[in-house]
């Protein structure tokens, strides 16, 4: 027995939570929604860093990434009412980049040393897949050692709905061309109440799934992600972390989790409210409790701030992302973090907060590199 996990030392109704922690015994519907609602969350954090301990011990992670937005011209610009990021033609803050623009932007701090390019962008309604795929076999050809993790499941969807193709056909088309993995944006909520408020029109809940599902049956493994802290309820977000649950019980293709916070700045949501830090550490604390088969939790510094995130790795984080070098769309939407951090101040941050960096790739296989290459 662990005796930190006793539960008399819990307050109700996290003592029954405290003893499936301690036992090893899945959470159920009712425990996720105990664990939004409790106001323990110091407690909540225990448990939570337990869980953490088992998995990853003292370790916590980064990488040496790099962001890309090839275009913010998107065909949903009114659907995604919580989105500061999309834009129409011709709107002042509208851009779609050249592929030599792609290769340049690529180059810059950092170049061969970033080991993953992270690539989203707007749904635009006049790039081909054909484009996308030139730009990808010219990422690869110029930096053959970076790992590709591209396009939504929203992308996906549009790449395959403008071709007319399956999504199969989609993703067999963009491995080829050098993708390795897809990231977790575009699930937001997956309950139907929660998506025709803030996104309403955009792929649905169950066409997210069966594009991971899909890339997960092709060997394609992918992130996952929630947006919180808008119009949600916690019964949404239990039912987003169940389903999530059951499609990583199917094909064990999910990497990693990053809960994402709203952020209200420049759109069209007319909320005006930030996401608390005891939010955030809420929202980490029960993601690592409840999705006990999904090994990575990140606490993304660009969104919660560095200070944030070193708290985080008690209370169930094991990562707190990269270098990003230039992160577009939270700036868009209000976020003021640094837009960039140094493999070496990654490193401190970690090690203040009480834990070992390891710098890893994409699929978590850590790496071993001198702190001066990078720093």
């Amino acid at each position: 027995m662990t005796t930190a996990l006793e539960p008399s030392r819990f307050p109700e109704p996290l003592r029954e939570i405290a003893a499936k922690v301690r036992d090893g015994v899945r959470l159920d519907e009712a425990d996720a929604l105990a664990c939004f609602e409790t106001p323990h969350v110091l407690h909540l954090g225990r448990l939570a860093g337990e869980v953490r301990r088992r998995l990853h011990g003292d370790v916590a992670y980064f990488n040496v990434n790099r962001h890309i937005n090839p275009t913010n011209i998107c065909v949903y610009t009114y659907n995604c009412k919580f989105c500061s990021f999309a834009a129409l033609p011709g709107e002042d803050h509208a851009w779609a980049m050249t592929h030599d623009e792609v290769y340049e932007h690529a180059a810059k701090q950092g170049g061969n040393e970033v080991t993953e390019f992270h690539i989203v962008g707007g749904l635009h309604p006049d790039l081909s897949l054909e484009w996308y795929l030139e730009m990808m076999r010219g990422l690869k050809e110029r930096f053959p050692d970076a790992h590709l993790k591209a396009f939504t499941a929203i992308e996906i969807g549009w790449f395959a709905q403008h071709e007319k193709i399956s999504i199969e056909e989609v993703l067999l088309r963009l491995r080829d061309a050098g993708l390795g993995s897809l990231p977790g944006g575009g699930a937001e909520i997956f309950h139907s109440e929660v998506r025709e408020i803030i996104c309403d029109g955009k792929l649905d809940a169950g066409e997210w799934i069966e594009v991971h599902r899909i890339a997960h049956g092709l060997g394609i493994p992918s992130n996952c992600t929630m947006l919180y802290g808008h119009v949600e309820r916690p019964e949404h977000k239990v039912d987003h972390l169940l389903r999530l649950r059951a499609l990583q019980d199917d094909t064990g293709g999910f990497n990693c989790f990053i809960p994402l916070a709203y952020h209200p700045e420049n759109n069209y949501m007319g909320l005006k409210f930030h996401t608390s830090g005891t939010d955030d550490l809420r929202h980490l604390a029960t993601a690592r409790l409840v999705l006990d088969n999904v090994p990575h939790l990140k606490a993304y510094w660009i969104m919660i701030s560095p200070k944030l995130a070193q708290v985080a790795l008690s209370f169930g984080a094991d990562d707190i992302d990269g270098t990003v070098v230039e992160e577009t769309i939270y700036h868009m939407a209000g976020a003021e973090t640094e837009q960039q951090i140094g493999r070496a101040e990654l490193e401190r941050i970690v090690r203040a907060a009480g834990y070992r960096p390891i710098e890893r790739d994409t699929l978590y296989n850590p790496l071993s590199r001198p702190v001066a290459a990078t720093a």
